[in-house]
């Protein structure tokens, strides 16, 4: 028997759609990160980019359970002295809600040339509109 590698020609690719009214955060992540990555089909190749699209609906809605939305924080530094910016989750959800779900999901996508790739299948969305109706998009149960 040999093992079987996908070709980049082999791989076909689905549009998933979530709501993410609702839903906890984390969890829903793991799952966006196990569809892009392609870890779901059986054809699942480590090296390979084998992943589906996934289009996220209602990023504001998104939950978190106990006290998180109060006590967690996103920090960014600009590489310059007394250039660390931390934000609050509260403050992430109110101005820019994609990028919640955008860096859960980042942080469970390998660090490396091909988790560059895969995250670039992820399309983020803080309304209910989308401009991915063309590409038919199936509902991901989560």
């Amino acid at each position: 028997m040999k093992t079987y590698s996908a070709k980049a020609g082999d791989i076909e690719r689905k549009w998933f759609i979530v709501d993410a009214d609702g839903k906890t955060l984390g969890r829903m992540a793991t799952v966006i990160a196990q569809v892009l990555r392609g870890k779901l089909k059986p054809q699942f190749t480590p090296h390979a980019d084998t992943g589906d699209f996934v289009v996220v609906v209602n990023a504001e809605k998104v939950h978190l359970s106990g006290k998180k939305p109060q006590q967690k924080t996103y920090q960014r530094y600009s590489g310059y002295p007394g250039g660390l910016k931390i934000e609050k989750f509260e403050d992430v959800i109110k101005k820019h809600p994609e990028r919640v779900i955008e860096s859960a999901v980042r942080g469970m996508i390998p660090k490396n040339k091909l988790g560059r790739a895969v995250i670039k299948k992820l399309k983020v969305y803080s309304g209910s509109e989308h401009p991915h109706e063309a590409q038919q998009p199936e509902p991901l149960q989560i």
